[in-house]
């Protein structure tokens, strides 16, 4: 009898192994559709972080990829904000699944007018008028960097008066902070892209890249959703981050389907 028990013990510890096992290893495609506000959600990139494998989604939304359980799925595009999914079971047994999009929120530059004398030539106007801003006047604190809108929230949510802070506690406890962290950190991301766009000449990733110049935009995006991005871009260093471009290039064209002359 007590043989006969561990047996079973033994048979049901297996098993759970083995199911647990399959869990990780299971892997199958997942059908979903993404939607916006705005309905505009064509060539959303969707990217199976774990398994570093790619799909875009149609003119309606709809998108198909593989998955297995716990991995990442991240959804990007130029016009919404970065998403993150964890793949459950749930997911997996289900038949469509449904992502909403929000808008990406791009804070434009400021721009500085000059109303007097002005004669509708810029390239004469720009010899003539001289642009007044704090540095010129010599006003205290002209070279201190401004901060985001971001940044500035950030620090009106994390500070206060008195002897205990109410505002810090109640913005922990609400999420508030984490959110205005995690939008600093998109800033920064897309200040890089910025810098990166800036860098080369559109020929340059329209005839070294093959990116049609329509695409350049999406392309950088595509890049900025690659984990090590960031630290590339930090290096200041143009060859190393041209040869980052040149590697992404190849997957881009790839999943898009674009050929080649």
């Amino acid at each position: 009898m007590i043989r006969k028990l561990k047996h079973t013990l033994v048979f049901i510890c297996f098993a759970a192994s083995f199911y647990g096992q399959a869990q990780g290893v299971f892997s199958k495609d997942i059908e979903g559709k993404v939607s916006s506000a705005d309905g505009d959600v064509a060539a959303t990139h969707v990217l199976n972080v774990s398994t570093k494998k790619a799909a875009i989604t149609d003119i309606d939304g709809f998108f198909k990829i593989s998955a297995s359980l716990k991995d990442t799925l991240v959804f990007s595009a130029i016009q919404f904000q970065r998403k993150e999914i964890i793949v459950t079971a749930e997911i997996l047994t289900s038949k469509t699944i449904y992502i909403t999009l929000d808008p990406a929120l791009n804070e434009l530059k400021e721009v500085v007018v000059m109303p007097y004398n002005l004669t509708g030539n810029l390239a004469q106007d720009m010899r003539s008028e001289p642009v007044v801003v704090a540095a010129t006047l010599g006003l205290p604190n002209a070279y201190v960097k401004k901060k985001t809108q971001g940044e500035r929230k950030l620090n009106e949510a994390t500070t206060g008066g008195g002897l205990i802070p109410v505002n810090p506690i109640i913005n922990a406890i609400t999420g508030r902070t984490k959110m205005l962290k995690d939008r600093v950190k998109r800033d920064e991301k897309y200040a890089r892209t910025e810098r990166v766009r800036a860098f080369y000449a559109d020929t340059l990733y329209v005839t070294e890249l093959k990116i049609p110049a329509l695409k350049i935009d999406d392309f950088l995006y595509f890049c900025e959703v690659d984990d090590s991005f960031s630290s590339v871009v930090d290096t200041h260093n143009k060859i190393r981050i041209w040869e980052f471009l040149k590697k992404k290039s190849k997957v881009y064209r790839e999943n898009n389907n674009i050929e080649t002359p």
